[in-house]
């Protein structure tokens, strides 16, 4: 788990967040649905774009496809990753978002979760200037 958290954040303060919503899933049951595992399962055929194609793909890595974890580590974890995954924070969250600004939104449900990909849509569009 702290491999998919080094790949999922850079922002120290999040790691621990970031374990949460995986450790919430898990135990409940749910996917993981993280895209750097399917990005590490794709190899190199990896373009640097990944494609609803891309996420429905079987691998043994892809987290939209299994459940639970992947069978290995995705990368090398850090020292805060590995704390993260050893002592996540105590939250309801299930979610999480990029922000666009280089941090992540977290939410508890589909629907604020889906609010916050069209928040993080339009702050693309905008730096993209469109």
């Amino acid at each position: 788990m702290a491999s998919i958290i080094e790949k999922e954040t850079a922002v120290a303060s999040e790691r621990d967040q970031v374990a949460s919503v995986f450790i919430n899933r898990l135990r409940i049951g749910m996917r993981l649905q993280t895209d750097p595992t399917v990005i590490y399962g794709m190899g190199t055929s990896y373009n640097g774009n990944l494609s609803r194609a891309d996420l429905e793909k079987p691998t043994a890595y892809n987290t939209y496809t299994i459940t639970g974890l992947p069978p290995g580590p995705i990368a090398s974890p850090s020292e805060a990753s590995l704390q993260a995954a050893a002592h996540p924070a105590k939250t309801p969250y299930l979610y999480f978002v990029a922000d666009g600004k280089g941090g992540h939104t977290f939410n508890t449900n589909l629907a604020s979760h889906n609010r916050s990909v069209q928040e993080y849509l339009k702050v693309l569009k905008e730096k993209n200037g469109q």
